[in-house]
């Protein structure tokens, strides 16, 4: 099977690596953070935001489009991308993580995933050879494989089944990918158990996928353990395919991921925590509704560029917030992806000039704000 990927540079210190993933829709340059747009809109911003801010892929949810407003519906607009007016690639994640957090709805047999409208209780079922089908006709540049999330804590006898199951579910979805000039990624289960997870890589890589993913991260479980996992299971990865950490995270998860070879991202933390009035800084976090930003001149960073900081101070943009202004979510939404995005732009450069271990040191040493 040809890779989509390309490797462009590797650090001499660390597993940090510079690359590219080729799609029907661009080649997309890594490390890259994906914004997260589940149900074809990343919240608070326009496309055309998302394209002046750099973002070069986004994410949608099979579930939700499932659900409403339908992958029919959607196909006969021509897909997702012409749905909601986005030329760029798109990836899909399968609906597993969704079906698992909404386990009280969800009965989970060899066939697939029944469960129950979050809408209107209806009865649903997805089988991987479905979520196939359905991200297929979301024409997603990057489909995922239907899979089973493992809670933590679980034993590991939960584990050992829930792995087995997805695998089984793995070979299903390869062998119902039809449209080959979608990729197709599989995902990586296991728990918290790095053997069951090794295990969980050796299958994968023999079906054949066109990417990995670690799943079932950032579930709970203490960041140091994430990154334990993360480690010793992205040097087992194919070297020459993606590598996708999925629901990752905040800026300290992207570096350190990074740091340990992982080249793909996502997370509703920049979209969601601008919706609460949580902004990130090249400084570290902040929080906008503080009394002492009321008055306060200065843009939310002295070191952006985007459109927020280049128009409004932080006195103004506590102010929306306060008063609960639409308009709050939305310049607030640009900036955390701005900086998201110019992140792994930042990422991406001191990888290739090698001294990405250096820019580690400086993004740490820089951050006093909370």
């Amino acid at each position: 099977m040809t890779s989509p990927f390309t490797l462009h540079s590797q650090a001499s210190d660390c597993a940090a690596r510079r690359g590219e993933v080729r799609t029907l829709h661009g080649t997309v340059q890594t490390p890259v953070f994906m914004p997260v747009g589940t149900q074809a809109t990343v919240k608070g911003v326009t496309p055309e935001n998302l394209k002046e801010l750099g973002a070069q892929i986004i994410l949608g949810n099979t579930y939700h489009l499932y659900i409403r407003p339908g992958h029919e519906l959607i196909r006969s607009f021509g897909g997702l991308h012409k749905f909601m007016n986005w030329d760029q690639p798109i990836l899909t994640d399968s609906g597993g993580f969704q079906i698992f957090s909404l386990k009280d709805l969800t009965k989970i047999t060899e066939e697939g995933a029944a469960f129950k409208s979050h809408l209107d209780g209806s009865k649903l079922f997805l089988s991987p050879e479905d979520a196939v089908a359905v991200q297929e006709a979301l024409g997603s540049d990057i489909m995922m494989c239907l899979d089973t999330c493992i809670p933590y804590p679980a034993t590991r006898e939960e584990a050992i089944a829930s792995t087995d199951l997805t695998g089984r579910w793995a070979k299903r979805s390869r062998a119902a990918h039809k449209e080959r000039g979608q990729l197709l990624f599989g995902i990586i289960q296991g728990g918290m158990y790095p053997d069951l997870r090794a295990k969980a890589v050796e299958e994968l890589v023999e079906v054949g996928f066109d990417g990995y993913a670690l799943g079932g991260l950032s579930v709970g479980e203490p960041a140091e353990l994430m990154m334990e996992i993360t480690e010793e299971i992205a040097a087992l990865m194919p070297a020459d395919y993606p590598r996708y950490l999925m629901g990752v995270g905040t800026p300290e998860n992207l570096v350190e991921a990074v740091y340990r070879g992982i080249d793909m991202f996502d997370c509703v933390m920049p979209t969601r925590n601008a919706r609460n009035g949580m902004l990130f800084t090249s400084s570290g976090r902040l929080v906008i509704k503080n009394a002492r930003h009321q008055d306060d001149q200065r843009p939310v960073d002295e070191e952006c560029d985007c459109y927020t900081c280049r128009h409004y101070s932080r006195a103004y943009l506590r102010h929306l917030f306060m008063a609960r202004e639409i308009l709050s979510s939305q310049l607030n939404t640009i900036h955390n992806l701005h900086y998201y995005v110019g992140l792994m732009a930042r990422i991406r450069k001191a990888i290739e000039e090698d001294r990405f271990a250096q820019f580690r040191q400086e993004f740490y040493a820089k951050r006093t704000v909370e």
